[in-house]
């Protein structure tokens, strides 16, 4: 919102449009959004005064920030030189480079005054004039010139925010290098249609990255060369924990910044990073494959998506935390409806919270259309025997869990565990694994109680023993359930 109220000042033939000027300042001043950007100037606001009214009418012209002509069928009062002050008031708006909106009474042009005629069709010759017939018509096109002025001023946006003009971000700002790769990559994934060569003007208007010729903010997220600089909370800030809690001070913290797909590379890299994983043989391909816990495509899937459906106008950042047993990603925003966090686990359309943006990530092959994510982040899950990812709406946020391990908390609570084995097991997750000494140290339990309760954890088919006898034993978690947690006593 402004610091003040933008002045509009009225002019019109006093006696002939008196009912519309009263009509047009109430309009203003009742409508809960009008009212706060604009204040009225009419002639009935002028106080006694000593001075010419002429010269305090044009003092007021120059110190408003628009002029609102009322345009009837009466030219008005005319001065030595033949002239109405509605005429004064205009040319004086038109010498000042004021905005000026010309709202004319009636169609009939013939029974007007002459020098009314004239005056309509000089300013018809310099802006566009809009005609109404009674005060409903002429408040609902004056609401509507407003809004547009406060928009082409940039106080208040219709448009998304991807498709906003980046306010002082010019073709400068564009890494060129970033768009070349991506031209060469959308054209290997999807068959781009425009050549390598193609200017950065034409790329992004195809892209629909321009509007009236400025960037947009899609267009400084996607290929700027410091994003930061216009939207300092376009970024992943990325934590590692040891335990299944959130702890302070955090252990491990990154920040990445940088375009959208700098965000996405950097984020699954560390990740990636602090999963476990096994290396198989050359056996199964020419290089030797990597397995992490989670499947590395549920992990991209989960940072993709909050990036590119995150509310950019948020001051939140996308935060991805890696827990003992978890991977959380979070991104402010919600689902755009109708979907809803369970839909996301049956086949549905894919509505995209910014369009542009996941266009663009489409092309490069970052992310599929049709809703197909998070289908794959529960098959792929599945497969690798995890429980199926968490999708959670809540206070304008959205989150979306992968799990390391079968051993949830939903999970866990089928199980008739008692807060000793709970927290043995919060331990080997962390540590791996677990000796009868640690156990007693851990849950202040006698040998023979930590003994009984840890053979349980093995008839429970949660836990396995390694070893046979003396300090060489310890215990650690199964990969897979061997008995129903339903049928666990």
């Amino acid at each position: 919102m402004p610091a003040t109220p933008l002045k509009i000042f009225i002019s019109s033939a006093q006696k002939e449009l008196a009912e519309e000027r009263r009509a047009v300042k109430t309009f203003i001043e009742n409508d809960s959004l009008l009212r706060r950007f604009f204040s009225v100037f009419s002639f009935e606001n002028l106080p006694a005064s000593d001075r010419r009214a002429d010269a305090v009418y044009l003092a007021e012209v120059d110190s408003s920030a628009l002029y609102f002509g009322i345009f009837g069928y009466e030219y008005g009062f005319e001065d030595a030189e033949g002239i109405s002050p509605t005429e004064r008031e205009f040319a004086r708006a038109t010498e000042m480079g004021k905005p000026r909106l010309i709202f004319v009474k009636g169609t009939d042009d013939q029974n007007r005054q002459p020098k009314m005629q004239a005056l309509i069709r000089q300013a018809g010759q310099q802006l566009i004039r809009r005609r109404f017939n009674s005060i409903p018509e002429l408040t609902s096109a004056l609401y509507s010139s407003l809004v547009d002025h406060l928009e082409t001023c940039g106080v208040i946006q219709s448009r998304p925010f991807e498709e906003r003009p980046c306010p002082d971000a010019t073709l400068a700002d564009i890494n060129t290098d970033a768009v070349g790769d991506f031209v060469r990559l959308a054209r290997l994934e999807r068959q781009f249609p425009l050549p390598d060569n193609t200017p950065v003007t034409d790329l992004l208007a195809h892209l629909h990255l321009l509007a009236d010729g400025q960037l947009t903010n899609a267009a400084v997220l996607l290929f700027g060369r410091d994003p930061q600089r216009f939207f300092p909370a376009a970024e992943v800030r990325c934590m590692h924990f040891h335990g299944t809690e959130i702890q302070r001070p955090v252990p491990f913290y990154r920040i990445f910044k940088g375009t959208v797909f700098e965000q996405v590379d950097m984020a699954v890299d560390f990740v990636l990073s602090k999963l476990n994983r096994g290396v198989g043989t050359r056996a199964e391909s020419i290089q030797a494959p990597v397995r992490y816990e989670i499947p590395a495509d549920v992990i991209r899937e989960a940072i993709v998506n909050a990036i590119a459906h995150r509310d950019y106008t948020s001051a939140g950042a996308v935060q991805v935390s890696v827990f003992a047993d978890r991977v959380e990603v979070w991104n402010p925003g919600t689902l755009p409806p109708p979907l809803t966090p369970e839909s996301l686990r049956h086949p549905h359309g894919s509505i995209a919270r910014n369009p542009r943006i996941c266009e663009v990530l489409f092309l490069a092959r970052y992310i599929e259309k049709y809703g197909t994510g998070t289908l794959m982040m529960i098959r792929e899950s599945l497969n690798h025997a995890l429980p199926e990812p968490d999708f959670i709406q809540r206070g304008g946020e959205f989150t979306t869990t992968a799990w390391r391990d079968w051993l949830t908390p939903e999970v866990l609570a089928g199980y008739n565990l008692n807060e000793r084995q709970l927290a043995a097991i919060t331990y080997m997750k962390m540590n791996g694994e677990i000796t009868n000494r640690a156990y007693q140290k851990l849950t202040g339990a006698h040998s023979q109680t930590a003994l009984r309760d840890l053979r349980d954890l093995m008839s429970s088919g949660l836990v396995e023993k390694v070893g046979t006898t003396g300090r060489s034993t310890f215990y650690r978690l199964l990969k897979k359930p061997d008995i129903n947690p339903t049928n666990a006593t």
